[in-house]
């Protein structure tokens, strides 16, 4: 009603245009009036969190973005350390923001597609004609011998914004130089055979694959699967088995002789390394 009054008032006493510029003023000082009532003001913790963060919105800390996260871990700061592409450097920054003693979360978690068998390896595959995805194959059976294995249709491809995942021969390869441990690939596998693992050095030994099978079924499926012959674990103390599957303890993680000889003794060749370079981190170990 004042408002009102007030242009009803100048429109009276002006000239048309003047009035106009009148009006236009009025206006002008009520929405700066209403900004600076209306202003919410954000707590300088959260802007210099959300500077700190890689900015990449990839949702992996199971927020919507980064400025969700840094509002989030200000208001509790037991969300320390779920940006994964951010790594220890960015926990050790909120920390330090926070005012707390925290250590960084230690060696940042990167995937590992744990599976080693390319499309020769695979001694069976159905004739597929559906849906070219991996979630769709998934729902029939047989469409590759192995339940465990890579189907190969690119999911994570498809899943991952920075490129670092590509199709070869059947077998989806991560791109380390790019992957920035987002988890989305992890998420988009619909055979759970992309894990994270923490990379304490460039590249990591890992045991490509999650097949359960008895030795003697896998060796009927697969030229590249674990037969459960416990080789590794007789030559290393980090190697344990979880049923018929060798798997690494990475908390006893130490690429050191005992490791590369249970790499060497295993029959199929599926302790493999994985990172930037793991040709150089093979030949760096002959």
């Amino acid at each position: 009603m004042i408002l009102a009054s007030i242009i009803q008032t100048i429109t009276d006493a002006l000239p048309a245009g003047l009035a106009m510029v009148g009006i236009a003023l009025v206006f002008a000082i009520v929405l700066l009036i209403a900004s600076i009532k209306l202003k919410v003001e954000v707590d300088p913790k959260v802007e210099a969190i959300t500077e700190s963060l890689p900015g990449i919105d990839c949702g992996a800390c199971g927020f919507a973005g980064c400025s969700s996260y840094a509002k989030a871990v200000s208001e509790n700061p037991e969300l320390i350390g779920k940006c994964a592409p951010g790594g220890s450097d960015v926990c050790d920054k909120i920390a330090e923001i926070l005012n707390l003693q925290v250590s960084g979360s230690g060696a940042k978690l990167l995937p590992v597609v744990k599976c080693n068998s390319h499309t020769e390896d695979s001694k069976f595959h159905a004739r597929y004609a559906g849906i070219t995805s991996c979630t769709s194959a998934n729902a029939l059976p047989n469409v590759k011998a192995c339940k465990y294995g890579c189907l190969g249709f690119g999911d994570c491809v498809d899943a991952c914004q920075f490129g670092a995942l590509q199709i070869i021969d059947g077998l989806a390869v991560i791109d380390y130089d790019k992957c920035t441990g987002c988890t989305a690939c992890v998420k988009a596998c619909p055979r759970a055979i992309i894990e994270l693992v923490p990379f304490s050095q460039e590249n990591m030994l890992t045991v490509a694959c999650k097949s359960q099978e008895l030795g003697k079924d896998t060796r009927g499926m697969c030229n590249s699967g674990c037969i459960a012959c416990k080789m590794c674990t007789k030559k290393s103390d980090m190697f344990e088995m979880n049923g018929n599957l060798a798997q690494i303890d990475y908390d006893k993680y130490k690429a050191d002789e005992s490791a590369l000889a249970a790499m060497e003794k295993c029959p199929p060749k599926v302790i493999v390394f994985r990172g930037k370079n793991p040709d150089a981190a093979l030949k760096g170990h002959l």
